[in-house]
């Protein structure tokens, strides 16, 4: 996985400073299953995925779903585990633990870019 940070395109900022990024469909596929619950400040970037599943995830997760230009079209707080959700419009999403997504700001129609390296 890689390694980088996400930043608000319309307001400059860094909004979470940790994000994997998972490189192969391997990695996309095995997601979180297996690992510790993410930090605050930390979070799992899918491209492409549509839909996230929580079959043998320990733990909730919030999502945010971001079509090809970055925007968010989506976002899910506290995905239970052994639970399903998915957008069509979505051509990434952003794993988060429960709660995060909250204090990230982030909000229905804001442009995000995933940046590598970037902390």
């Amino acid at each position: 996985m890689r390694l980088g940070a996400l930043f608000d395109q319309n307001r400059g900022r860094c909004v979470v400073r940790t994000v994997w990024k998972a490189g192969n469909a391997w990695e996309r596929m095995r997601g979180l299953l297996g690992r510790a619950r993410l930090g605050d400040s930390e979070a799992l970037l899918l491209e492409p995925c549509r839909s996230v599943h929580c079959m043998g995830m320990r733990y909730p997760l919030d999502l945010v779903y971001l079509d090809r230009q970055g925007r968010v079209c989506k976002l899910v707080y506290g995905l239970k585990p052994w639970r399903f959700s998915a957008s069509l419009k979505a051509h990434a999403t952003l794993e988060l633990a429960e709660g995060v997504l909250a204090e990230t700001g982030i909000k229905l129609g804001d442009v995000v870019a995933w940046q590598e390296g970037a902390q």
